[in-house]
């Protein structure tokens, strides 16, 4: 793709790929040229079946993430500092994927907090007993004695933590997941037709 001109909708999309190069912090990748624009099949790939359901009102990125990636836990602060800097008609959606049986516990943590309204608030907190402190939080009752410990009613907790919503959440990012064919996190889908990770915008 070495067009002279790039529609609005892509160069925002160019923009975000430089997101996805901070897989540096994480010493996986060296980024290329800034000026060179992203080529499909390589930096990004479009989705075959884009989501109908994605907003048009305004550009949502997600980002496919796991709690105990530790590409992911890198990425977090500079996605939120990316975050903080956009316009409103940009939103950042989180989904935790389980791509594997034993990331079942953290995305089931996630999805509680969600339902809970304390996502954002107590994520970064989650990621920092997982990968400074290391603290598993694979337990159900570890996980309510963490978030007891940081004011939550620990009742309240496990009540949403067996609730058909949070299973519900879980199979819809599942179902995500699937839908965008991903293969590993962290990922960012943007405007719900490509798709972009760390690897692959090396």
């Amino acid at each position: 793709m070495k067009n002279a001109q790039i529609q609005p909708s892509r160069r925002r999309f160019v923009v975000l790929l430089s997101v996805s190069s901070v897989s540096v912090a994480a010493g996986c990748q060296t980024p290329g040229k800034d000026d060179d624009p992203p080529e499909e099949g390589f930096e990004y790939r479009a989705v075959e079946r884009p989501d109908p359901g994605t907003p048009t009102d305004r550009l949502e990125v997600v980002e496919y993430f796991w709690f105990g990636c530790p590409h992911c836990n890198a990425l977090e602060p500079t996605l939120d500092a990316w975050r903080r800097r956009q316009p409103d008609d940009v939103v950042l959606r989180k989904v935790h994927v389980a791509l594997g049986p034993a990331w079942a516990p953290h995305q089931q943590l996630f999805y509680t907090l969600e339902s809970m309204g304390l996502a954002d608030t107590l994520g970064p907190e989650v990621f920092k007993a997982i990968h400074v402190q290391r603290s598993p939080l694979t337990e159900r009752n570890e996980m309510a004695d963490f978030v007891a410990a940081r004011g939550v009613d620990r009742q309240r907790f496990l009540q949403a933590f067996d609730s058909q919503d949070v299973r519900d959440r879980m199979a819809r990012a599942d179902a995500d997941a699937r839908a965008v064919r991903l293969a590993g996190v962290p990922g960012l889908a943007v405007a719900g037709k490509w798709l972009t990770s760390p690897s692959m915008a090396g």
